[in-house]
């Protein structure tokens, strides 16, 4: 299986090194980008963006915002299947129907960062197909629990278990103060932690996740009402939250 992965960041150089394919490249708006990542790889090469080669698969790897404009310029260069890391399913497997309509398609989404690999993986199979199946079973091998979803299912998921999440925390960020951290609790300390975790990473990646996604105004709303709350109303919060 010969490979093109479109966009080399961290995903996509994940995506090749589990892909089960025989030969990479890897193109990026950032020549040099391509170039690193193809030397991390054993055999892999990295080549123009407006190349012409074909491969059996194309793997898009771009930022959310990209997606359609990347399938659209790059689906072409497939033989067998054309598929995406995005992170969104909605407007990535839409692209994938327009642009690669005689090509097998599927969107993974890789609930995890590259460095905490193996994990969930959950995918949308458009059109099905030995490629995409020799994929999904690399992918598998790999120690992913690959499993199947739909968009509407995967981007409302989303809503929660990503926007909400990530503003809760940052949102704790925001307002807590410095403290000594012998005064931590069992229930504050792991907060700290998952502080740490969201904001060592990229300020962008989760720009983009709070724009695809509805769910802030959701925690921004819980938020007020337990702040606005007396006694009695609170503890129908706190029963509520249990449920």
């Amino acid at each position: 299986m010969q490979l093109l992965v479109v966009g080399a960041g961290e995903m996509g150089q994940w995506f090749a090194r589990h892909s089960g394919a025989d030969a990479v490249a890897f193109a990026d708006r950032d020549s040099d980008t391509a170039r690193r990542a193809a030397a991390g790889l054993n055999d892999a090469q990295a080549v123009p963006l407006d190349t012409d080669e074909r491969f059996d698969v194309v793997c898009i790897a771009v930022p959310m915002s990209a997606v359609a404009d990347a399938v659209a310029a790059h689906a072409g260069k497939a033989t067998a299947a054309v598929v995406d890391v995005a992170g969104e399913m909605r407007d990535s497997v839409a692209a994938l129907r327009k642009h690669a309509p005689d090509r097998e398609r599927a969107s993974f989404h890789p609930l995890f960062s590259a460095s905490n690999a193996p994990g969930n993986l959950p995918v949308v199979v458009d059109a099905e197909g030995p490629t995409v199946a020799a994929l999904r079973a690399a992918l598998s091998a790999a120690g992913n629990e690959v499993f199947e979803t739909t968009p509407e299912e995967h981007d409302r998921a989303m809503e929660t278990v990503q926007a909400q999440a990530h503003t809760a925390v940052l949102a704790y960020a925001l307002a807590a103060d410095d403290v000594d951290s012998r005064f931590h609790t069992a229930l504050s300390e792991p907060l700290e932690a998952l502080v740490d975790d969201v904001v060592g990473n990229t300020p962008e990646v989760y720009a983009e996740i709070q724009s695809r996604f509805d769910g802030s105004d959701a925690v921004a709303e819980a938020a007020q009402r337990l702040a606005d709350a007396d006694a009695s109303e609170f503890a129908d919060l706190y029963e509520e939250a249990g449920r």
